[in-house]
């Protein structure tokens, strides 16, 4: 009988851990249903690809699944190859506040920040 060997693979995105805190935010005040934060990267903007980040109240065949302290985070099974070996970071100031990627994926970017291409 051949033995099989398991490979357990790294997650696609890296979270820090104020990402972490905020996904947990976001699930303390969740609607109703939410079963978690999935990322998914839609076609938007003028260079493609954009981040989007949104509550999901069921589980996609495909999407990757990152337990955090707070919560299930979902990846998209579509966006899983254009965000490998990214890190996701959650950001404020005086001013804003919001995830920030930091994608080795990404060839450039449109001038607002609002799209990136692969």
């Amino acid at each position: 009988m051949t033995e099989t060997n398991t490979r357990i693979r790294p997650a696609a995105v890296t979270l820090t851990a104020n990402a972490e805190a905020r996904i947990a935010r976001l699930m303390a005040d969740a609607p109703e249903g939410a079963i978690g934060v999935k990322l998914s990267t839609p076609r938007r903007g003028c260079s493609g690809l954009a981040y989007s980040v949104d509550y999901v109240t069921e589980e996609a065949k495909f999407d990757e699944q990152i337990e955090t302290p707070g919560g299930t985070f979902y990846i998209d099974g579509a966006s899983v190859l254009y965000l490998i070996g990214s890190t996701m970071d959650w950001v404020e100031d005086d001013f804003a506040a919001g995830f920030v990627f930091d994608n080795p994926n990404a060839k450039g970017a449109c001038g607002c920040g609002e799209s990136f291409t692969v």
